[in-house]
Parts: structure tokens; sequence; C-alpha cells
């Protein structure tokens, strides 16, 4: 089955947070979307820590979606979990560090890279009414990822999404969350690939252990 977005999302109303006020809820938007460097026309990142260029696209897919809804007995409808970009047909959690793909269609809609995992805080816990769901959340791995966008465009609700570009080394964003063997991160620092600080030092961390 192709791939294609499911819905865009952005945020609804800022609401009250754990520390602070949070962004979190985010809904579908019916009309097109134009997503720029740092991120969709319409939405907003209150913490400081949350958006900016390698954050800038939270994909999350509508197969990890259903395994959670599965998991609570509840609806898991697009912008739930704060993604800005529900998808179906496309393999977010296996998605590795650098992969790239279009929404849209390729050359003219949106080009984004996969730069980091999505990381829960207890404002995702305060949202879907769990106590302590963020750290069991992050064990699955099925944390959806963060996304740089490298073309912006305009996309909409059934526009395709094509990977672009696989990188050779094996850390997808589920291994990198659930842990990488020595020879994997290595691989990954090897890759060539651009890597935040934050996930240069984790890999590192584990190619150390060799």
């Amino acid at each position: 089955m192709a791939a294609s977005i499911e819905a865009v999302c952005v945020v609804h109303e800022i609401t009250e947070g754990y520390f602070h006020p949070t962004a979190i809820d985010k809904r579908p938007v019916d009309a097109p979307v134009r997503i720029g460097e740092l991120g969709p026309d319409g939405d907003e990142h209150v913490d400081q820590a949350h958006g900016g260029r390698d954050a800038a696209v939270y994909v999350y897919a509508a197969e990890d979606a259903a395994y959670f809804a599965r998991l609570l007995g509840r609806e898991v409808p697009p912008g739930l979990f704060g993604d800005n970009v529900r998808t179906r047909g496309l393999d977010v959690t296996s998605s590795k560090l650098g992969e790239r793909w279009w929404l849209g269609e390729p050359g003219t809609g949106v080009l984004l890279e996969v730069r980091k995992p999505r990381t829960p805080c207890h404002n995702f816990s305060m949202r879907m009414g769990i106590a302590g769901f963020h750290v069991d959340f992050n064990r699955t791995g099925r944390v959806g990822a963060m996304c740089r966008v490298l073309e912006p465009g305009v996309v909409r609700a059934g526009d395709p999404v094509t990977v672009d570009h696989e990188p050779e080394h094996e850390v997808s964003i589920g291994v990198l969350v659930t842990g990488m063997t020595p020879a994997q991160a290595q691989g990954l620092l090897d890759s060539g690939v651009t890597l935040t600080s934050a996930v240069r030092e984790k890999a590192q961390r584990y190619a150390d252990r060799a």
C-alpha cells in the first residue's frame, strides 16, 4: 500500500501543563497547510526545549497510533499525541536517522529529514490522563519522528508520502530509543549522516561499550 498523509495538525489551544503551559493540543486542518523551516503555519511551541529546525515537524504513524488504541482501549485520533503529520503506510518507527521523505509529490511538496525521536514529557501524560504514560510510551520505541524541513511547501490530507533517501546504517527511531548495539552505534557515527548533538552523544555512549 502506498503511503499517504492521513492528517495535518496544528495547535488548537494552549493548555496548562505540568510545569508551564503547553501547545500539545493539536487538531487536524481540512485546508492545505504550508510547512516552513520551523513547522506548519498555525502551529507553535510554548516550551523552547521543543520545536526548532531539528524538530519542526512531528510525524506519527497511524499504525503506531492503532497499537496504542488497542492497548488503551480508546481512540487515538490525529493530533492526540501532539503530532503534526499523521501518516498511513509509512513505517516511522523503523525509519532511520537521516532518512528523507517527500510529503506530496516529489520535487513540489515538502521534503523532510528524520532528525531524532520524540522525547515525551509529563505534559504528554497529563494530555492522556494517565500518570507516567510518557515513560511507558517511550519504552515501546513507537515514539514518532522529529523532522527537519529541507524543502518547504504546501501539503494536505490525502497527499502521498514517498521515501527519498534511506541511509545505509542500521539505527532506526525504534532502535535508537530502545537500545543500540555498539556496532550499530558506531555505524551511525561513521555513516556521514548529520546528527543532533543529543543523538551523537547517545550513539557515542553505546559505541564506547564495545
